[in-house]
């Protein structure tokens, strides 16, 4: 019988799973549904089958408790010895006060709970999977790691909005997202990366949700996202930064109520609203349509002048990484957006990117570009045994 820490990662529409060793936390199997519903498709790996299998998965319902079941199911079919330990959660908003990862009683549901409408297409669906996992493994203790804690570290002007004092001290500021990714980058990268890592760092991580992280010493200094998901860089179905005023003016002169404006700012905007085709960049990319190109266009420019300005808060620029599922696998986007920043010392070799190498840059360029796969599955499964003291791998 092994012993191992379970790590689920939810989406909106798909759920990733991973189970790791709980001493020295090496990765057991990884396991995962996509497109939650009658089509989804089920993969698995091993540490003792390591070539990938693809099934159907059942029930093809989009209940999450139901899904999270049949994954059990089938992580014990393929590891009959393992016994869990803990379960870890990538919970995506933890406000202002949970800066770490925490093992989840009532209280603490409550308040993730009430921040729910903060992050409505992540929130409750990982408050779903928390009490589905509660009703199956019911004496096994569960952590919340969050996508907020990262960016506790930047200072109190970089994270507050020229709102009223009231409101920033209220809670109402910059708080970041993504932060399971970025600290699994700023783990990563020093290996990689050499003394550059310590230095003036850019991470984008570019996926159906986008955002940028800017690191000194490894640490967040700035961030794209503020106060919810919606903020930053144009996304798939997401608008990023926005006029304000265009909020009012859709309230006050075209008579959308604030459900109304929340659809369309979460799931019509972005790539899909500009485009009108679809907001996979897999699928743009393959389109002949000339509107698939000017959302490809956009979302690169866009990125490409978010990433300077990430530049000003760390005062220049010693290495860019790319990671997310757009970052990791998108050459094009790549290239799109370091064309736009060859004034800052950006330059990519080609035929690097082309093969999605790890190092991306040319061997003279000013800045270092990498191309860094994150795992935000073994950022959970160390948050969770650090909170609950499982391991020293923690």
């Amino acid at each position: 019988m092994s012993e191992g820490i379970l790590a689920l990662n939810i989406g909106s529409s798909s759920i990733k799973l991973a189970a790791f060793e709980t001493t020295r936390l090496f990765p057991i199997a990884h396991g995962g549904i996509t497109d939650l519903g009658p089509a989804a498709q089920a993969t698995f790996t091993s540490a003792a089958d390591p070539l990938p299998s693809t099934a159907p998965a059942a029930p093809g319902s989009s209940d999450i408790r139901e899904a999270i079941a049949w994954l059990l199911g089938e992580l014990h079919q393929r590891e009959p010895a393992l016994q869990i330990t803990a379960v870890g959660h990538r919970v995506v908003h933890g406000g202002t006060r949970f800066d770490a990862p925490v093992r989840i009683d009532a209280r603490v549901l409550a308040e993730l709970e009430a921040l729910a409408p903060l992050a409505p297409l992540h929130q409750p669906i990982a408050l779903a999977a928390i009490r589905g996992m509660q009703d199956l493994l019911p004496q096994v203790p569960q952590v919340a790691c969050f996508d907020t804690a990262f960016h506790h570290t930047q200072a109190k002007l970089s994270r507050w909005f020229a709102l009223p004092r009231e409101l920033g001290e209220a809670g109402i500021v910059r708080i970041g997202f993504h932060g399971l990714s970025y600290e699994y980058i700023a783990g990563a990268l020093p290996e990689i990366a050499g003394a550059r890592a310590h230095g003036k760092v850019v991470v984008a991580h570019l996926g159906h949700g986008a955002s940028l992280c800017a690191m000194c010493d490894l640490r967040s200094v700035s961030t794209s996202m503020g106060f919810t998901p919606l903020d930053g860089l144009m996304m798939a179905t997401r608008c990023g930064a926005l006029d304000p005023g265009v909020l009012l003016y859709l309230q006050q002169h075209r008579g959308m109520s604030a459900q109304d404006v929340s659809d369309l700012l979460y799931n019509r905007s972005g790539l899909l609203g500009v485009s009108g085709i679809s907001g996979d960049v897999r699928v743009l990319e393959a389109s002949g349509d000339p509107r698939a190109h000017e959302a490809l266009d956009m979302f690169a420019e866009r990125a490409a002048a978010a990433i300077a300005s990430q530049c000003v808060m760390l005062d220049g620029l010693d290495a860019l990484v790319f990671t997310g599922g757009i970052g990791e696998h998108s050459a094009a986007t790549r290239r799109r957006i370091c064309e736009r920043l060859r004034w800052l010392g950006v330059a990519l070799d080609s035929d690097a990117n082309l093969r999605h190498a790890q190092c991306i840059s040319t061997d003279t360029a000013a800045v270092c570009v990498f191309m860094i796969p994150t795992d935000e599955e073994a950022a959970i499964a160390r948050g969770t045994s650090r909170a609950l003291g499982l391991s020293s791998g923690g």
